[in-house]
């Protein structure tokens, strides 16, 4: 299984990342990558860049060292609506949109239904094109509700091989409920890195060997080909 872009990666213009923007694309280059998207943390996010350099990512050249490169955000989820961390405006602006949960922004107890609720307001959501990291335990949901939701919607559900290496250990599990739902309900994935750091640009071999072990279909994982990604950009109205 290949995999031709990362789309959710962390340069230092977020204060605990630890790459500059030209050396994790000089990495996706290295690796033979077609896209990179460059997802800081909304504006709700301890150390994150402020609305002013969102609006400014025009500046940054569409490809770099032959990789396409997506402007974008990981937007934070801040309440039990949905409500993102950037207005309809920002998002507007910006070509690549990541919703997830992170619990130091959003303060209220969740549930199962509240999240539910709030992945489904997502979905409903136009200016976002990815779920991330949706397997945490504490911010569990209603699966197989909000896929199907995610399959009509054309929502993308992320697959993150950090979930499989780091402090989400725990919702592994949980991971391989999602896929396998995807798979059940046709709806489309993407395999990110979720890279603070430039070596892990690409590396997704954790990610990957779940999706060979439950027989994931490529023609479901929206960066398994250029044809896949770019069919997808085009019915996002994405530049190519």
């Amino acid at each position: 299984m290949k995999i031709i872009a990362d789309l959710h990666t962390h340069t230092n213009a977020c204060t605990h990342a630890y790459s500059s923007l030209s050396e994790m694309v000089e990495t996706a280059a290295a690796k033979g990558l077609y896209a990179i998207g460059i997802t800081e943390h909304g504006i709700s996010m301890q150390g994150s860049p402020d609305e002013l350099y969102f609006r400014n990512l025009k500046v940054i050249p569409k490809e770099m060292m032959g990789v396409r490169v997506l402007k974008g955000m990981e937007a934070n989820i801040i309440d039990f609506n949905g409500r993102l961390d950037a207005s309809e405006s920002l998002l507007k602006t910006l070509e690549w949109v990541v919703a997830s949960f992170h619990s130091i922004t959003i303060l209220d107890k969740p549930s199962i239904e509240k999240c539910t609720n709030a992945y489904l307001s997502i979905c409903d959501n136009p200016y976002v094109h990815v779920i991330g990291h949706s397997g945490s335990p504490a911010y569990e949901y209603d699966f197989e509700t909000v896929i199907k939701r995610c399959a009509q919607t054309s929502t993308l559900v992320e697959i993150n091989d950090t979930t499989f290496t780091g402090f989400r250990k725990n919702a592994v599990p949980n991971c391989i409920k999602i896929a396998s739902l995807c798979k059940k309900h046709g709806a489309r994935i993407v395999v990110d890195s979720d890279a603070h750091f430039y070596e892990k640009v690409g590396d997704l071999p954790h990610a990957i060997a779940m999706l060979k072990e439950i027989d994931f279909p490529p023609e479901l994982i929206v960066n398994s080909s250029v044809k896949n990604l770019q069919d997808y950009f085009i019915e996002k109205n994405i530049e190519i």
